[in-house]
């Protein structure tokens, strides 16, 4: 019986590949790089960068690969926003850190030779009281549609799925690279225990993380 259900289940395996590899063949031999910098700025200042013209976006980023502070103040700067206060100066509430402070970590893992990924997922509680979910050292094999979530499971299997009460965090933003995905304020991050790479069109496990 045994045998049986390992049989089947590499059939299946078989049968989403194959329809990848007819319907998007070209997905497997791309590669999509991103390199998003720690995120230091406050919830303001980070909606004002969004609304900078891409090429001003572009140079900050590759600004923020050599010189970070530097990077920051230059936004500060063009964006209008209000001039950040040294830290000591800064009359901060004794519940809110001072520094970025790691809530949960953990690292993506291979869900079969076809679906997997390596890299570390890390949730940090910024000074400004927002959440962020950051992807370091990440590589993911590529395919159609990708997507980033919270699960309250820890899916290690094909077809998993996501259990319930799913976070959507958005697209993901590339299958190599650093970076940033937002969570939601009202999101209560005791209830998760993984981060998913999930592909909507096929229902399929990427990779997960299992949180700690």
């Amino acid at each position: 019986m045994r045998q049986n259900r390992a049989i089947i289940g590499i059939a299946v395996i078989i049968v989403v590949v194959a329809g990848l590899a007819i319907t998007q063949p070209w997905l497997y031999f791309v590669t999509n790089e991103v390199d998003e910098a720690f995120p230091g700025l406050t919830t303001e200042q980070r909606d004002a960068v969004r609304n900078m013209p891409e090429e001003e976006k572009d140079a900050l980023v590759e600004m923020a690969k050599e010189n970070e502070d530097m990077a920051k103040e230059v936004a500060i700067a063009q964006t209008g926003a209000d001039v950040v206060v040294p830290q000591e100066q800064q009359a901060i509430p004794p519940d809110m850190p001072a520094e970025p402070l790691v809530h949960s970590s953990g690292s993506f893992i291979d869900i079969d030779p076809i679906h997997g990924a390596v890299g570390t997922a890390t949730i940090y509680e910024l000074p400004d009281g927002d959440r962020v979910l950051r992807f370091e050292d990440f590589r993911s094999k590529n395919g159609p549609d990708l997507h980033v979530y919270l699960s309250t499971e820890i899916p290690t299997s094909t077809f998993a799925g996501l259990g319930n009460n799913e976070v959507h965090l958005g697209s993901l933003k590339g299958n190599v690279g650093n970076q940033n995905y937002e969570i939601p304020t009202e999101v209560d991050l005791s209830q998760y225990r993984s981060v998913v790479i999930y592909c909507r069109p096929f229902r399929v496990v990427f990779s997960s993380a299992a949180l700690s």
